[in-house]
């Protein structure tokens, strides 16, 4: 914790014993090791290049990845036609 707070990162946590509290970043991170993180493992050679990789997947994700649940839409898109919709 004090390595977090060195670097002025703040550390977030669940409620004790409440899963539901995160479950949606729960599953983000679920879809993300399953698309990009295994059976790659050993192709991250540094530390550097594997948060390049994660922070390209994160603007793949928001803004290309398609879903059913989102019209088959990315999310940032069906985020803004929703938007229009208000």
């Amino acid at each position: 914790q004090q390595r977090l707070k060195e670097k002025g990162i703040i550390q977030s946590m669940s409620r004790k014993g409440n899963c539901i509290d995160n479950c949606i970043m729960e599953s983000f991170f679920g879809i993300m090791k399953n698309e990009m993180f295994y059976g790659h493992e050993s192709e991250f050679k540094t530390f550097d290049q594997f948060k390049n990789e994660v922070a390209d997947y994160i603007d793949y994700y928001n803004n290309k990845r398609i879903k059913s649940k989102t019209k088959w839409m990315p999310p940032s898109k069906f985020r803004e036609a929703s938007m229009l919709v208000l």
